[in-house]
């Protein structure tokens, strides 16, 4: 029969502490081991937060600093590839019209018209092209697609060209309703005058595209286009030889037209380049920080590992001698 006595019970009641600090204590180390970081970091840091409230509030601003350039990037990149498209159009609208222009037979005059048609509604949709839900060509507006249809732009522009009878005539109607405040803008645009606010993409530094559907060698590069797509309309009812002239002066046009969109193409990417540096530079200080957070509160990994090695094998020594201490007897003590 086993007799325990008062020191015996006393005897297991300081194993059980024991053992339970032993716990608290891998635990601890299991945590440390896990996240990289100590668990009590105020006793770590002697109850000073300052330091760490300063890395953490940057290390905040620097996250959102990278979703505001990670939406600038597609901004731009979409507004890239669109204004991209755009030019294309305008440079095979300049070749064809150009081409077109020298033959005086009216088979040859309506193709260029249909073909101005198909490059006008392709010039209309790459201008409401839309990246993450907003317009890229509407300013402030970037619920609304800043242009309706191609038919629609081609019939408020009919209208103002009835009873013209000669190129100038045809040329300066068309350039005074685009110009005209009351006109294109009021009628056609949809968007919003105010353009797109400047995206802040880091600490000090904003980027601004204020390029919207009004801008003047946009509007002039669809003014030529669509004029050349009503040049062959029976409505307007043009002999051949005024829409081989017509012809001629648009393809010349918009040629010229061409230096400007890329003047457009050549300020987006601008915008994308220090997109990409403030990106680089914001990782840069991201990195630094976390470090500098790692070093204030990390938890050495080897260090930590040692001491969970060794606390394990203090809870294994410890099992040992109580199962031990359970097994004393007076038969056992004898022997």
């Amino acid at each position: 029969m086993t007799l325990n006595a008062i020191g015996d019970l006393a005897r297991g009641l300081t194993l059980q502490a024991r053992s339970a600090q032993i716990k608290s204590q891998i635990e601890t180390l299991s945590y440390e081991m896990s996240t990289g970081q100590v668990q009590d970091v105020s006793g770590h840091l002697g109850g000073d937060y300052s330091h760490l409230l300063d890395l953490d509030h940057s290390l905040s601003r620097l996250d959102a600093f990278g979703i505001a350039t990670s939406e600038a990037r597609l901004f731009t990149s979409a507004m890239q590839l669109s204004m991209t498209t755009f030019a294309d159009s305008v440079s095979e609208m300049s070749g064809a019209l150009l081409s077109f222009g020298t033959a005086n037979q009216t088979v040859t005059h309506e193709q260029a018209s249909v073909q101005a048609r198909n490059e006008l509604d392709t010039m209309v949709s790459v201008l409401n092209t839309r990246a993450g839900g907003r317009s890229l060509y509407s300013g402030t507006a970037t619920d609304v697609s800043p242009l309706p249809s191609a038919d629609t732009l081609l019939g408020a522009l009919q209208a103002q060209l009835v009873g013209q009878t000669t190129v100038t005539g045809i040329r300066q109607a068309a350039e005074t309703w685009f110009n005209d405040p009351a006109g294109f803008d009021a009628v056609i645009y949809q968007g919003a005058g105010t353009p797109l606010a400047p995206m802040q993409i880091s600490e000090n530094e904003k980027i601004k595209v204020p390029i919207t559907a009004t801008d003047p060698s946009l509007k002039a590069a669809m003014r030529d286009v669509a004029l050349a797509a009503l040049a062959s309309d029976g409505a307007l009812n043009l002999p051949p030889t005024l829409r081989t002239a017509l012809f001629t002066e648009l393809g010349v046009d918009l040629a010229n037209t061409q230096n400007e969109t890329v003047k457009l193409q050549a300020e987006i990417g601008a915008a994308e380049a220090r997109i990409e540096q403030a990106a680089t530079r914001n990782a840069a200080a991201k990195t630094s920080a976390e470090y500098a957070r790692g070093a204030l509160i990390g938890a050495d990994p080897y260090e930590t590992a040692a001491q969970l090695q060794t606390v394990q094998f203090q809870l294994e020594s410890l099992y040992s001698v109580t199962v031990r201490n359970s097994n004393l007897s007076l038969v056992n003590f004898l022997r």
